[in-house]
């Protein structure tokens, strides 16, 4: 069987591996949210930035990309996706149904644990000064905002809140 991730985020546009096919797709029952602290990658213990995750919504729609590895890739890439984005316990591995032009397929997906602690519902100015002012091992939170919103427009995915974050964010850190 082959392996399908789900890309939201930053799997969109640093997807670590080089995929063999990919499929523009649809996972509904969840949104894309800034809902994550990111002590890790874009922040710190001490001064927490914010990463998107998948968080159930009944009756959400979040449109996406499907990746498909190569078979011979396969375990190597899983055992990637697990190092990257399982550095803490906040996501959780789920096998997910997307809708596809093609049809309906089974792909991974990382989901948030609503009950963990670096599970957050912040309003969007919160998240704005959070993103404008974070850095982590993988650099500073507005790259990752930046990235994120610049591909999901290239790709035509409509997201107010990325699109007004952007804008928020530029302006905080002066970029406007």
């Amino acid at each position: 069987m082959s392996l399908w991730v789900f890309g939201y985020g930053s799997l969109l546009w640093k997807t670590g591996f080089t995929p063999v096919e990919q499929r523009r797709a649809v996972l509904r029952d969840y949104h894309r949210s800034f809902c994550m602290l990111s002590i890790h990658h874009r922040g710190t213990v001490a001064e927490p930035g914010l990463v998107l995750a998948l968080d159930a919504v009944p009756g959400a729609i979040c449109t996406g990309v499907a990746f498909r590895a190569a078979d011979a890739e396969a375990d190597a890439v899983l055992a990637m996706l697990r190092e990257r984005e399982l550095i803490s316990s906040a996501y959780v591995e789920h096998e997910l149904t997307l809708e596809t032009a093609e049809g309906p397929l089974q792909s991974l997906a990382y989901v948030i644990d609503p009950v963990h602690e670096q599970y957050v519902q912040l309003d969007l100015e919160t998240q704005a000064h959070m993103i404008a002012r974070a850095v982590g091992g993988m650099g500073p939170n507005p790259d990752y905002l930046f990235n994120t919103a610049a591909l999901l427009d290239q790709m035509g995915i409509a997201d107010p809140d990325m699109v007004w974050l952007s804008t928020r964010v530029r302006a905080l850190i002066g970029q406007d």
